[in-house]
This record gives C-alpha cells, sequence and structure tokens, in this order.
C-alpha cells in the first residue's frame, strides 16, 4: 500500500477534519460502491435518500435504478430527493427528508446544475454540517456528483485545447471537501491537460481526477484511501517553481513547472495538514 504525504494546506485554508463519512466515484459502473455504501451503515433498514438533481433527463428512472440495486443489497427505505426548477431545496419536506437520511447519493450528470440548485440554499448548510459534526452520517457522489463536492470545479476544457489560455472554465462548487477540485471520468476521457490547467489556475488546491469505477473514501480517523478498479492522480501544485499563467493571452500555451504528480490505485492512502 503506497501513502502519499502530500504538502501542507496554508493554516487558513485549513478546515477540521468531517466527522461523516465522505464518498466520491468517477462515474461509470456504480454498483460495486453502493454495495461499499451499504456496508457503511449502521443498519441496512437505515434511511438513504437519491439527490438526482445533476440528472436533468427521467431521474425518476435514475432513482429507479439505484434503489433495484440497494434493494438487493437490502436496503429497503431507498427515497427519492428531488430539488430541480418544480421542486425547491428548501421545501420544508424536502429539508425534512435531509435530515433523517443517513445516506445521501448525488447522481451524475451535469454538476452545474447542483450548483444553480443548492448554494446559498438552508438545504446546503443542513448538508454541510451533517458532513461535519454527524459520525454516522454518509454522503456519496458520482461522476458530476462526486465533482460539485470540492472547493472549485470543471465545467469546460476538452483534449489539447485544455492547455490553451481561457480553454477551461472552473467555477465555485459545493465546498465540502475543502481544498479540492476533482474531477471524473478522467483516464477515460483524456482529461489530464484540463486538470493540470486547473491546478495552475488554482495551485492552493489539490486536483484529484477519478478513473471510472474508482474513487476515494473520506473517513473520519482514517487517511482517505482509494478503492475500484483504476487508478485516482493526484496533481499538487503548491509548490510551483515557475508558471507562465497569469496574463497569459487567450489562445496561448500555458506552461508550469513543479507540479508534484501521483498515481494511486485500490488501498492507496494520502495525507493533508488539516488530518490527524
Amino acid at each position: 500500500m503506497l501513502v502519499v504525504l502530500l504538502t501542507a494546506i496554508p493554516p487558513s485554508a485549513a478546515a477540521a477534519a468531517p466527522q461523516g463519512t465522505i464518498v466520491v466515484l468517477g462515474g461509470g459502473h456504480d454498483d460495486p460502491t453502493l454495495a461499499l455504501l451499504a456496508g457503511l451503515l449502521p443498519s441496512r433498514t437505515a434511511a438513504i435518500e437519491i439527490l438526482t438533481t445533476a440528472t436533468a433527463h427521467d431521474p425518476a428512472r435514475t432513482h429507479a435504478a439505484y434503489a433495484r440495486v440497494l434493494h438487493k443489497l437490502g436496503c429497503p427505505h431507498v427515497g427519492h430527493l428531488q430539488v430541480d426548477e418544480d421542486h425547491p431545496a428548501d421545501a420544508p419536506a424536502t429539508l425534512a427528508r435531509l435530515r433523517a437520511a443517513t445516506l445521501v447519493f448525488l447522481t451524475g450528470g451535469d454538476q452545474e446544475r447542483l450548483t444553480e440548485r443548492l448554494l446559498g440554499t438552508e438545504f446546503l448548510e443542513v448538508l454541510r454540517r451533517r458532513c461535519q459534526h454527524e459520525a454516522g452520517f454518509v454522503l456519496a457522489g458520482t461522476s458530476a456528483g462526486a465533482s460539485a463536492l470540492g472547493s472549485q470545479m470543471l465545467v469546460a476544457g476538452r483534449g489539447w485545447r485544455s492547455l490553451l489560455a481561457g480553454g477551461i472554465e472552473v467555477i465555485p462548487a459545493l465546498g465540502i471537501l475543502p481544498n479540492l477540485l476533482i474531477d471524473q471520468h478522467f483516464v477515460e476521457r483524456a482529461r489530464y491537460p484540463r486538470l493540470l490547467h486547473a491546478v495552475l489556475a488554482h495551485p492552493h488546491l489539490l486536483g484529484l481526477g477519478l478513473s471510472e469505477e474508482t474513487g476515494i473514501l473520506f473517513r473520519p480517523g482514517h487517511l482517505p484511501e482509494v478503492f475500484g478498479d483504476e487508478v485516482v492522480v493526484l496533481v499538487d501544485g503548491r509548490h510551483l517553481t515557475a508558471t507562465t499563467y497569469a496574463g497569459r493571452e487567450v489562445g496561448k500555451p500555458i506552461g508550469g513547472q513543479g507540479f508534484t504528480l501521483s498515481l494511486l490505485v485500490a488501498g492507496d492512502t494520502f495525507a493533508m495538514s488539516h488530518e490527524p
């Protein structure tokens, strides 16, 4: 097992380690992760909510697919937590269900739908507080649902053009995992260039590239641990020695020296300064 010790996060950016458990997955086939999540529950009868906000097309079908798998795993209480154009995040019934859930699972789709519907809401504050202070609470996200949990998130950038000034777009995410910038479907969609560019633009953040069927388990009292079939790429730009990023003309190549890059597989862990 590989343990990566990362450079210290500035004290002003560090936050107390969450007491809840957080799981991020790079997309693809989610069934093995659902089995992992079921195993984290204090009881298989605990309340589970599937949050389909990121899923624009037929979210009811998406919920039903996850519910079928979870039912087979012995979890009978799988609700559909709808927050969208017709279901406001701060509706009293929605907040009550959020407070009662032991596991909340964020589906894939478009991560901007999550930030558009959740930023500035009481719903998000409740979710943050539960992650921070409740040891039995579990929050998980796959694909777009994983990307939205960091401090910032990538919403544009493809191929070699991602290494040109102006070739990506990074916007604020939900901030549940501070100091992180998470990308997904990483190897499968050749997203190395855009994550490097994003870290060059935000060198105080650690970039995580999650391959499909691969993710990271954040548990209180433990180092973050990789699970799954493929690779997690860590990009650390906090000790860059040179960069041409600032003031670069749009369309011109960007450059940076001093990145630290790690490739992690199942069982590998990494330590950050705000963790014990």
